[in-house]
């Protein structure tokens, strides 16, 4: 098995759930930390930074590409171990195989992770969470590469704060994660992840092209209620939409460019300020260059 695979001039609405944006003219896929080392030590040598790619189910890629080179983990970076009460899973491995490997050895406390879209590394990177639960209240420690080196951080140093960890303001890599978590009948566990997961059907619209929440919750309000509350419910940009299903979700509702997308995150974001007096702020990531 190669360590690391190069692909050029791919097309990133292919590798995220917006399904819009441009090309990366590199894209690296790395199936171990050997292989890492290796791609972040020919990036480096270019002068180039890296951008680390997990699911694709939080960013938007501008129409104009991405210059420097995206490295995507995969292959051993997907593995799941479980050990008594602890699961140790990959960077790569997603949130949902994550908590039905847990609800499957009867562990509990993972089951606010079953329906979110993404993987353990940018789940560690953002202090993911859902209905109350984040990873922070699982995570015992990481496992990350800083400077080509590798560390292992403990939760409780992390930074984990909303929407927030440490890896968000050092140059560093999620590898994989340790989570603890406790007993419980199986029942139980796929109870709740069903009922989440019915929510989640129920309230999201998850039958088109999106990234989750388009906005941070803001301090004592609820984005998608002041989206709702400035009459933006189907507001549209081209093919880019508010959800009608919930305002916190911009949705790509008819093959819209991930310029149509930006331009009504920016229309939101200024309505929204005009009317409630909150600015919003993205939780998903801007990649390359909209202006």
């Amino acid at each position: 098995m190669s360590d690391y695979k190069l692909l050029e001039n791919v097309c990133m609405a292919d590798y995220c759930t917006f399904k819009a944006g441009g090309n990366a003219k590199q894209l690296y896929l790395v199936s171990n930390v050997q292989g890492l080392k290796e791609v972040l030590s020919i990036i480096h040598s270019l002068n180039q930074k890296p951008y680390i790619l997990g699911n694709g189910s939080n960013i938007l890629v501008s129409d104009k590409g991405i210059e420097d080179p995206v490295v995507m983990l995969c292959d051993d970076f997907n593995i799941i171990t479980v050990e008594d009460d602890v699961i140790t899973a990959g960077a790569a491995a997603l949130l949902s195989k994550v908590s039905r490997v847990a609800y499957e050895n009867g562990l509990g406390g993972a089951e606010f992770a079953s329906g979110i879209p993404g993987t353990v590394g940018g789940a560690i990177f953002m202090n993911a969470g859902a209905y109350g639960g984040e990873m922070k209240d699982i995570v015992t420690s990481v496992d990350l590469l800083k400077n080509g080196e590798e560390i292992t951080v403990s939760s409780g140093d992390m930074n984990f704060s909303y929407r927030h960890s440490i890896a968000m303001d050092e140059d560093m890599i999620v590898l994989r994660m340790r989570i603890k978590l406790v007993r419980k009948d199986k029942s139980e566990i796929l109870s709740l992840m069903d009922d989440l997961n019915g929510r989640r059907r129920d309230k999201q619209p998850l039958e088109y092209p999106s990234a989750g929440s388009t906005f941070k919750r803001p301090e004592g309000y609820f984005a998608g209620k002041l989206i709702m509350d400035s009459g933006l419910s189907g507001e549209r940009v081209g093919g880019a939409m508010v959800s009608t299903k919930h305002c916190g979700f911009i949705i790509n509702y008819d093959n819209a460019t991930a310029t149509e997308i930006y331009e009504l995150i920016k229309k939101v974001q200024s309505i929204v300020y005009e009317k409630q007096g909150v600015m919003l702020e993205p939780e998903v990531r801007l990649i390359g260059d909209f202006e």
